[in-house]
């Protein structure tokens, strides 16, 4: 039922989550961080099956672990990532559209015929790269 009064809509507080991270995988302070397809965080990449879900806020090495042997801090929020170049160059007038992943510090302006998934919203562009609220 749609509102007739005012809401107090409750929040989550905290933008800081804890991950369990894939196995035999390298995630990078600084990175942007996805959930693979069994809900374990992996760095960005070019695929069809991530869900973006923060910046890792620290580096953490389960090379040689198991899934879930080792977690990683994320934190939401809107960052700087580089930005693509030719037809993927994401340009000031792209403000507001989605942002899909490259790579662990790399955005795009479209899905790569559909090899990439969504990064974020773009929220700003300069000239050190694009912000991306995750």
């Amino acid at each position: 039922m749609a509102l007739a009064a005012d809401r107090n809509t409750p929040r989550k507080e905290g933008d800081l989550r804890q991950f369990n991270v894939a196995a035999a995988t390298t995630i990078y302070a600084g990175a942007l961080v996805c959930l693979n397809a069994a809900g374990t965080a992996v760095p960005g990449s070019t695929a069809t099956t991530l869900t973006a879900v923060g910046r890792a806020e620290e580096y953490v090495d389960n090379s040689a672990g198991a899934a879930g042997d080792k977690t990683i801090n994320v934190r939401r929020g809107v960052y700087r990532f580089g930005n693509s170049a030719a037809a993927d160059e994401i340009g000031p007038e792209d403000i507001g559209k989605t942002a899909y992943v490259v790579d662990d510090e790399t955005v795009a302006l479209t899905n790569g015929t559909n090899t990439r998934s969504a990064a974020g919203k773009i929220y700003d562009v300069d000239a050190q790269g694009v912000w991306i609220e995750i």
